[in-house]
């Protein structure tokens, strides 16, 4: 069980609201090409905001909810601030925030999963974003606790195909943000190739 899920409908709407405004400083902040490479091979700044949008176009859809308008990802800032009003929308539907269903790891609720689960992959994905574009970006150590918990939660689905590379080694010495990258499959030491 991870931390997020003693949480009640509205704290989970709230926690996946403050992971989605960090987000969207990171996309609101881009300036410059969205096709630079991102710690994640093979895919650009661009292709991380899409994936991001259509991961939870698909989430919407096997829930039986509108997914809302095809992204347009010319602007993929612009796509991302038209999904979240979206979504913020959906999830403010009577009832629907706090539907249960049987999830991958047992009963959970919308609100749960958006949170825990899409919320997290804004926090991993803003990091990737904000790491090809040049901006600082790092994660208290409260923050990293709660991600953690979250992955720690997720057992060994956590590097499954599509989810996470395998964890990167760092030393003792590495900061609570290098740490958790690393867990995560990102190498710390990266940086965006000069061109």
């Amino acid at each position: 069980m991870t931390q997020t899920q003693t949480l009640t409908t509205d704290d989970h709407l709230a926690l996946f609201a403050q992971r989605a405004d960090r987000f969207s400083r990171v996309v609101d902040a881009v300036d410059g090409s969205w096709d630079v490479p991102t710690p994640c091979e093979g895919w650009s700044a661009r292709d991380v905001v899409g994936h991001v949008i259509e991961s939870q176009r698909d989430f919407l859809d096997r829930q039986g909810l509108d997914t809302g308008p095809q992204p347009d990802l010319t602007d993929p800032a612009a796509a991302w601030r038209a999904q979240r009003a979206h979504v913020t929308t959906v999830l403010a539907a009577d009832g629907v925030a706090a539907r249960e269903y049987d999830g991958f790891f047992g009963p959970t609720t919308i609100a749960a999963t958006i949170a825990d689960f899409y919320g997290w992959d804004l926090v991993v994905h803003g990091s990737d974003v904000a790491r090809a574009t040049g901006q600082a970006w790092s994660v208290s150590e409260a923050e990293a606790a709660d991600l953690h918990a979250t992955a720690d939660g997720w057992g060994p689905a956590l590097y499954s195909e599509g989810v996470c590379a395998a964890a990167v080694e760092v030393g003792p010495e590495a900061s609570v943000t290098d740490r958790l990258l690393a867990r995560l499959g990102r190498d710390p030491r990266w940086e965006p190739p000069v061109s």
